[in-house]
């Protein structure tokens, strides 16, 4: 069996914080990524900096450039969490099949909408060509990496189990933003079913060690500290 290692390669950040009494929008938002090494495989979990800033925060953190990434996996299709993904050319891109399906349904009901001249018509429709450029990601992409689906946020909102030696590390996307939402028990308020939401962070405290929020650093379970 192969090692596996995970690397944080960039903490995310929310535009605003409603947990500091942030009221507008102050940064611009983008997902913590995440670096998965099995084998021969690396694995990069949502892709949310821009491509200059992601391919020089990547060599920095792992010392690959783009083209060793050959597999990139979508926690949810929010731009925040795609930021940089045109650099992966030679990587399979992966998203729950729930979450695809739910982001073409309302791309295609957006665009359907909108006016032909509408600047915005052309971003939808570069994003629908994105996520349908997107493989249904399978049960497990690799051996010890299995995806642990936390519908709630969005439709199709869905983790990583990352099976360790000595410990069960969950990158849970949005289902838990940051450390801070997560010791207060909050979801974000724009979830697409707040009650999902809950219930799909109680289940990453049940499971994890470790925690790979959406926007924030790794961090430990309280839990497996008898909290």
């Amino acid at each position: 069996m192969d090692s596996i290692r995970l690397d944080i390669i960039s903490i995310g950040t929310l535009s605003r914080n409603r947990l500091w009494n942030e009221q507008a929008a102050l940064r611009t938002p983008h997902a913590t990524t995440s670096l998965i090494r099995i084998g021969k495989r690396n694995i990069l979990v949502d892709p949310g900096l821009p491509s200059q800033a992601l391919a020089a925060r990547l060599n920095e953190r792992s010392g690959l450039s783009p083209e060793q990434i050959d597999t990139v996996f979508l926690t949810n299709f929010r731009p925040a969490h795609r930021g940089g993904i045109s650099l992966f050319t030679k990587a399979k891109l992966f998203i729950h099949e729930n979450e695809q399906q739910a982001a073409q349904q309302q791309l295609e009901r957006l665009i359907e909408e909108a006016p032909s001249e509408d600047i915005d018509r052309q971003v939808m429709q570069n994003d629908l060509k994105l996520l349908n450029s997107m493989k249904s990601a399978p049960d497990q992409l690799a051996e010890q990496l299995d995806l642990f689906p936390l519908f709630g946020y969005t439709p199709g909102q869905c983790g990583l189990i990352v099976a360790g030696p000595t410990n069960t590390i969950v990158i849970a996307g949005d289902a838990v933003p940051s450390q801070d939402h997560f010791l207060a028990g909050q979801t974000l308020p724009d979830a697409w079913d707040i009650k999902a939401a809950h219930e799909a962070m109680s289940e990453v405290y049940e499971i994890a060690d470790l925690i790979v929020p959406g926007h924030d650093n790794i961090f430990l379970n309280p839990r497996s500290m008898g909290m």
